[in-house]
C-alpha cells in the first residue's frame, strides 16, 4: 500500500512539473460534444500564463422536442506531453435553460426551466505549428440540479478545432 501511495504522489509530482508547450494568448472555434442533447458550441479560450487558460462556451441545441441553451466557464491547467501534444485538466460551472414541448397525437406535454451546474474536464490537444490550429478531444462531466430530463449528472465528450490567434 505503501508503495502505492509513493507511486500516485511522484506520478502527480511529474505531472506538475512537466514543462508545458506555449498556450495561445487567444483561440475561438467550435467544440462538438453531446450532453442531454446538446450538439454544437461556440468555443473561446483565453491563455492567462503558459499552464493556465480560461475556457468559455456557449452550446445549444434545437432538436425535436426539445430547445436549450446552455453557457460554461472552466479554469483550465495545461501539461506538455511531447512536442505538438498537450494534455489538460480543469474545473467550472454553467447555467442553461430548456424549453420541453411534446406532441404526439392528442397527447401534449410542456415544460421549461433553468439550471446551474459544476462542471470538470479533463482532455488531450494537438496543436499544430505550421497552422494556427489545434484540435482537442475531452470529457466533461456535470453535475447540478433541473436537468430536463430531472438526471442531476450530466456527462459530455467532445471534440474540438480552435484556431489560435
Amino acid at each position: 500500500m505503501k508503495k502505492i501511495i509513493l507511486s500516485a504522489i511522484a506520478l502527480l509530482g511529474f505531472a506538475f512539473t512537466a514543462q508545458s508547450q506555449e498556450i495561445s494568448k487567444h483561440a475561438l472555434g467550435l467544440r462538438l460534444g453531446d450532453n442531454n442533447g446538446f450538439g454544437g458550441e461556440i468555443s473561446y479560450q483565453l491563455g492567462l500564463s503558459q499552464k493556465n487558460r480560461l475556457e468559455f462556451d456557449l452550446g445549444w441545441r434545437d432538436n425535436h422536442d426539445v430547445d436549450a441553451i446552455k453557457g460554461v466557464a472552466l479554469y483550465q491547467w495545461v501539461w506538455n506531453i511531447e512536442g505538438g501534444f498537450n494534455w489538460y485538466a480543469g474545473v467550472g460551472g454553467g447555467i442553461a435553460t430548456w424549453d420541453y414541448d411534446y406532441h404526439y397525437g392528442n397527447d401534449h406535454y410542456s415544460d421549461s426551466g433553468t439550471y446551474v451546474f459544476a462542471a470538470g474536464d479533463i482532455g488531450i490537444e494537438y496543436r499544430f505549428k505550421e497552422i494556427p490550429l489545434t484540435l482537442s478531444f475531452d470529457a466533461r462531466p456535470e453535475i447540478g440540479s433541473g436537468y430536463y430530463d430531472d438526471d442531476n449528472f450530466g456527462f459530455d465528450v467532445g471534440f474540438g478545432a480552435r484556431f489560435r490567434f
